[in-house]
């Protein structure tokens, strides 16, 4: 993804506990701070969630939009818009997980282009706040398991 945010954190757990949590989406809302919602509208043959709608309020980009998941066993998932929203019109990520001598590596990375004219600093910033608010979501919910 050129132009994007990108944050790692380390999880004292094995890659199917993060991943797990990470497919998990309806439960979102309990540990990812911006997400208000997650509705699963299809699954795929894996059980794994395919489309799935969100209503995100993290600050300055508040919207609701529906992703696409693209899930790569316990490896990695990517995602991207399949329905924009009012404001996002973009939104491509990915969490990559890869095991390392302390734990698992989860990498998010993530792209927002908004409907709205946003200084690109301000997008990079609130892309940046998202990033690390999830990861440290994710952190405190799979070890606190």
């Amino acid at each position: 993804m050129a132009d994007r945010t990108s944050s790692s954190i380390v999880i004292d757990a094995d890659r199917a506990g993060v991943m797990a949590v990470i497919a998990d989406l309806p439960a979102y809302p309990e540990w990812a701070g911006q997400v208000k919602s997650a509705e699963v509208l299809s699954s795929g043959a894996d059980g794994r969630p395919e489309t799935v709608r969100f209503v995100l309020d993290a600050g300055m980009i508040s919207d609701t939009y529906t992703l696409t998941y693209t899930w790569n066993g316990d490896e990695s998932v990517s995602w991207r818009v399949s329905e924009p929203g009012r404001m996002v019109s973009r939104l491509d990520g990915s969490y990559l997980l890869a095991a390392t001598g302390r734990g698992i590596e989860v990498t998010y990375e993530l792209a927002v282009d908004l409907a709205v004219p946003m200084i690109g600093m301000l997008k990079r910033k609130a892309e940046k706040v998202i990033v690390d608010t999830a990861l440290k979501g994710l952190k405190k919910r799979v070890e606190g398991r």
